[in-house]
């Protein structure tokens, strides 16, 4: 008599490379950043005059949580510079980030909710992203140096969306795993 297995045999050492460490290695990764990219200005200010700065705005346990936060804070409108009400901030980018500063997480901002990027799925993908993030920020490169501040700094902007794919490959596949399930309205 024969027995026909259904199920083929897999090593302790797979199991241990796939299911094991990952999870470790991430943990160690914690707490995760979360912060916002965008453009501070005074009232009135011309392009010239606005510059891109980062805020942090906190630390997450988990990306779920980072998610949260993150949606909570932008959705308030409570990402301020500081108590100075002459300056004007526009965020543009949420990044969630590993304490290595791998990127977990990235979303665009618009209309009070983020648009969390869906991650590369290959590290092919990846290298054509930067190639072409690249090429974008050479463009703006040169419109600065044109003087036309507005068409770089969109242009800069435009690479950093596509850049918020470029997610360290320890969290992609848990990054995916979170952008597939249906969010709250």
């Amino acid at each position: 008599m024969t027995h026909a297995s259904t199920a083929p045999f897999v090593s302790i050492g797979q199991i241990l490379a796939e299911k094991v460490l990952p999870p470790l290695h991430r943990a160690q990764k914690l707490p995760l950043r979360v912060s916002c990219l965008g453009t501070i200005s005074y009232a009135g200010a011309t392009d010239a005059d606005c510059r891109d700065r980062t805020i942090p705005l906190g630390d997450a346990a988990s990306p779920e949580d980072a998610m949260t936060f993150a949606a909570m804070r932008v959705a308030r409108n409570d990402i301020l510079i500081g108590p100075d009400d002459t300056l004007h901030f526009r965020p543009r980018l949420i990044v969630v980030q590993d304490n290595a500063l791998g990127l977990v997480l990235a979303g665009d901002i618009r209309a009070g909710v983020i648009l969390w990027q869906h991650p590369v799925a290959s590290d092919r993908e990846a290298c054509r992203i930067v190639a072409e993030a690249s090429r974008i920020r050479g463009l703006a490169f040169a419109a600065s140096g044109r003087g036309d501040h507005g068409s770089a700094r969109d242009l800069r902007y435009q690479a950093s969306r596509l850049e918020a794919r470029l997610v360290d490959p320890l969290w992609r596949e848990i990054a995916t795993d979170l952008l597939r399930l249906p969010q709250a309205a």
